[in-house]
């Protein structure tokens, strides 16, 4: 089993910052070429949308809405994914949910708990 535990969310006003953690475990847990971590958000009668992730040995991905705004990284010796968050908007208030995925393994796609960001104006 992989288990994903994240960290970081709270209270923030308009233009502040926040910093997202992920960090992952588990007897399944590993990453490969190809595979992805990374962070998707859902807001209250929204569907949940992808913020970034990570391609492992490829590149990295960011919704449009986030571009300039938010980094994701990643540190491998802690199996740990992070999310930067910059410039915080109102519509940036959502769950914020890990994701890790191995592609080429049919039901590897674990999610984390969530954690709440709230940006108020």
């Amino acid at each position: 089993q992989v288990q994903l535990v994240e960290s970081g969310g709270g209270l923030v006003q308009a233009g502040g910052s926040l910093r997202l953690s992920c960090a992952a475990s588990g007897s399944m847990f590993r990453f490969d070429f190809m595979d992805t971590m990374g962070w998707y958000r859902q807001a209250p009668g929204k569907q949940r949308e992808l913020v970034a992730i990570i391609i492992i040995g490829v590149s990295t991905k960011y919704a449009d809405s986030v571009k300039g705004r938010f980094t994701i990284s990643r540190d491998s010796a802690k199996n740990t994914v992070y999310l930067q968050m910059s410039s915080l908007k109102p519509e940036d208030t959502a769950v914020y949910y890990c994701n890790a995925n191995r592609p080429r393994i049919p039901g590897y796609d674990y999610w984390g708990q969530g954690t709440q960001v709230t940006v108020s104006l």
